[in-house]
């Protein structure tokens, strides 16, 4: 199967000049957690910019400073394997395509998904392509908190887990993002310097103001922001059941239990596409 038959040609892009803001809000728009960006005026691919990129880089508001210029593409002629391929070796969710340098369309491993896994009869059981180290986290905790947990996992989800210990929801990275805003903070830093002897240094103050930019969260706690209606799936569903369940549902990530009903691991669209190069 071939890339031209997979992939979206309903492109939402953002161009350059263009800013932080701007990207966001067409992010938020369509629901979409990456933008090719091109050179203004045309279709000639200069970059990528994700919400991650948009979250780590917060005192940055120019999209040609926070853009990946390093691209990966593969054109429409592309076998689906090579697609699949780069996205698991580069650990990416989407990739442009382009033709004669120009921005044709986009895949992500969710079109893999959507438009040729669920197809294939692959028998093979979900627990040989699922996660079992997980970010998890307490309901109650506060969404600042636990976005930082789920950044330093370097994942985009979190398992909210109940009192008892139990899986009772998950969060992605476009929920924190739902919840957040970017505030400017201004800090005050007294840079004079002086000795014993220098009696008119201690005398004279330089004042430092340095503004910062910042994600703040809204107060809420975990349990009022995580999906808490969960698809699952067991450690003995096949991955063309698992595709389907993502399909159906549209979703990206299915938490796996094992027989006795206990969490075991979670399968994510990007470990499901390695059966396709498989």
């Amino acid at each position: 199967m071939l890339v031209k038959e997979v992939m979206s040609e309903d492109i939402h892009y953002i161009q350059v000049p263009g800013n932080r803001l701007n990207a966001l809000e067409l992010m938020r728009e369509k629901n979409v957690s990456g933008l090719p960006v091109v050179k203004s005026g045309t279709k000639k691919l200069v970059g990528i910019v994700t919400r991650s990129d948009l979250v780590e880089n917060p005192d940055e508001e120019q999209i040609a400073l926070i853009m990946t210029r390093n691209l990966l593409t593969v054109t429409p002629d592309d076998n689906i394997k090579d697609a699949a391929e780069l996205m698991i070796e580069n650990s990416i969710r989407r990739v442009p395509v382009v033709q004669d340098d120009e921005l044709v369309g986009i895949i992500t491993a969710f079109d893999l998904i959507e438009n040729a896994l669920w197809k294939l009869d692959i028998k093979e059981p979900v627990k040989d392509y699922m996660l079992i180290n997980m970010p998890t986290t307490w309901e109650r905790t506060p969404l600042n908190v636990a976005f930082e947990i789920m950044r330093y996992s370097h994942l985009k989800f979190l398992l909210a887990l109940n009192k008892d210990g139990k899986l009772s929801g998950i969060l992605t990275e476009t929920d924190f993002i739902n919840e957040s805003e970017v505030v400017s903070e201004r800090t005050v830093h007294n840079t004079s310097v002086g000795t014993e002897g220098d009696k008119w240094s201690w005398d004279s103050t330089n004042v430092l103001y340095v503004i910062k930019n910042r994600l703040k969260f809204s107060d809420k706690e975990v349990k009022d922001v995580a999906a808490t209606e969960l698809v699952l799936a067991t450690t003995r569903t096949t991955v063309t059941e698992c595709a389907n369940k993502m399909r159906h549902h549209n979703i990206e990530q299915i938490p796996v239990i094992d027989v006795e009903g206990e969490l075991a691991g979670i399968v994510r669209a990007t470990d499901l596409i390695k059966a396709i190069k498989d």
